[in-house]
């Protein structure tokens, strides 16, 4: 497998997204896989907000968010559509001064680049993921993650499977739209090194159509870590 970062100016606020991805990428091949920031698909959506204090930052974050508690001041656990986030997605890095909300709809998106860019580059199998920073409990370091994508499987079933000594594999499944989002968003870096978009090639994918928005979901009552969401600080949002 292949990833590659592409350089690109400053992406600018309701810029239009397509147009800047086919002005850095004149060519894709057919079976690639394109991964864009979700940093500048919300600057594409005016996502953003200048809030005026820390209470007015806070407004936003809890506004963003479906559940949401408060680990640090300023600093708040939340979910935001059906995943786990710090801040609900809010973030004031490489945002010139404004703060930067996560895009309304990544699936949504993803399936509009790829149908704009599979008539542009005149090819078949392509797919976008739309890639977000994130943070585990009690790792240092931040990883990329899937918000949302089209044209490829995310996710691969090996239950019912045996193992390498013929066990029967019982809850094994692989984020494959998250470990490629990982992937990309190592080489396009978190600083300063204006790479929001990233080419992956010879990836070990299933292409398709059609995707399920929910097949990476687990429930909070059937999530392995549901204890901790029991929690009942004064200042939860439920």
């Amino acid at each position: 497998m292949n990833v590659a970062p592409i350089k690109t100016r400053i992406f600018k606020e309701r810029e239009d997204l397509t147009a800047f991805i086919t002005a850095y990428i004149p060519k894709i091949k057919d079976g690639t896989v394109l991964a864009v920031t979700s940093k500048i698909v919300a600057l594409s959506e005016g996502r953003t907000a200048t809030p005026k204090n820390k209470k007015e930052k806070e407004r936003i974050i809890r506004a963003e968010s479906e559940w949401a508690v408060e680990s640090y001041p300023g600093w708040w656990l939340t979910i935001k559509d059906g995943t786990f986030v710090i801040n609900a997605g809010v973030d004031d890095s490489n945002a010139g001064g404004k703060v930067v909300l996560l895009p309304k709809d990544s699936f949504r998106v993803a399936a509009k680049i790829r149908t704009e860019l599979k008539k542009r580059y005149r090819i078949k199998r392509l797919g976008v993921i739309i890639t977000d920073s994130r943070v585990a409990p009690l790792r240092k370091g931040v990883f990329g993650m899937a918000l949302g994508y089209a044209g490829i499987r995310g996710l691969r079933d090996y239950r019912g499977k045996p193992d390498i000594f013929g066990r029967t594999l019982e809850v094994t499944e692989v984020g494959v739209a998250d470990s490629l989002a990982a992937a990309a968003a190592l080489v396009m870096g978190e600083g300063k090194e204006r790479q929001p978009l990233s080419i992956i090639e010879n990836a070990p994918v299933e292409f398709c159509e059609k995707v399920n928005r929910k097949e990476l979901r687990i429930p909070r009552k059937d999530d392995i870590y549901r204890p901790l969401f029991r929690t009942t600080k004064r200042r939860e949002k439920l």
